[in-house]
């Protein structure tokens, strides 16, 4: 399924990293548009994606993954190297748009006005202790419910059981933590089907507000040093990403910013 950008955010500046639109926003106006969406009736559910250098990159090696992301309706900028670009474009981004910190900024706005969340990924491990911490840090906070897939590919049987799990619990914002781009493929595949307001894909941000996984120091976080302490703790499955992909998007975006290659 394509969806057509909206209004809200055509109207917003973006820029081009190797060829893929992200928008130039901050945590407070994505909380803001959100807030909107999930406020407001909707004739689909507005898609926004967290999009960071790993997003990028799969976007340029694969065709589909890059029409899915040119879809949604707002992609925001995850990870310092992206700040870095659009800072080299002329764009004087302050931070960047971590999902934790999108979660927490936007269960911290809309407190109290009984918004109903549900939580789609990772493990019922994490998501049992997802559950307890934003109560604890957000007392009365409306779960709509939870569900963790299974670690192989779903029955039609399943899938179409729990997109009807979802709709019966009529959340106003389906949060999923798959992992990119299996997140970013679920959300397209499943978008003319959900009966939610606003859908976005989080990453590791269940395991990061459940505990499950310690997330990287503040400081290191401000430094652009967060890939490193990932690393760290989890190198099987991150050396890929870093080693590699690393280097392959800072080659792309020297050529891209040189103007000796353009993507399109």
């Amino acid at each position: 399924m394509i969806t057509h950008n909206t209004n809200e955010a055509a109207k917003r500046s973006q820029i081009k990293i190797l060829g893929i639109p992200v928008h130039m926003v901050q945590i407070p106006d994505v909380v803001s548009l959100m807030t909107d969406w999930a406020t407001h009736e909707q004739e689909r559910p507005r898609w926004i994606v967290v999009a960071d250098m790993h997003a990028i990159i799969e976007a340029h090696k694969q065709p589909d993954f890059r029409a899915m992301i040119r879809s949604a309706d707002l992609t925001v900028p995850d990870g310092i190297s992206l700040i870095k670009v659009a800072r080299r474009k002329g764009v004087p981004l302050r931070t960047r748009v971590a999902g934790t910190d999108l979660m927490k900024a936007f269960f911290r706005q809309t407190q109290g006005t009984g918004l109903m969340h549900y939580f789609y990924g990772d493990t019922a491990q994490t998501l049992a202790h997802l559950g307890l911490k934003l109560s604890e840090e957000f007392p009365g906070i409306p779960i709509a419910g939870s569900y963790s897939p299974p670690f192989r590919p779903m029955t039609t049987q399943e899938d179409e059981a729990i997109i009807r799990e979802i709709n019966q619990a009529r959340p106003d914002v389906l949060w999923v933590g798959l992992g990119l781009p299996k997140q970013e493929r679920w959300i397209y595949e499943h978008l003319d089907r959900l009966e939610v307001p606003l859908v976005l894909g989080v990453g590791a941000a269940f395991k990061f507000l459940a505990g499950t996984v310690q997330r990287a120091p503040a400081w290191m976080g401000e430094l652009g040093l967060e890939w490193l302490w990932r690393f760290v703790h989890e190198p099987r499955r991150l050396w890929r990403r870093i080693i590699i992909e690393g280097p392959q998007f800072v080659g792309h975006v020297v050529l891209e910013l040189s103007g000796l290659r353009k993507y399109s």
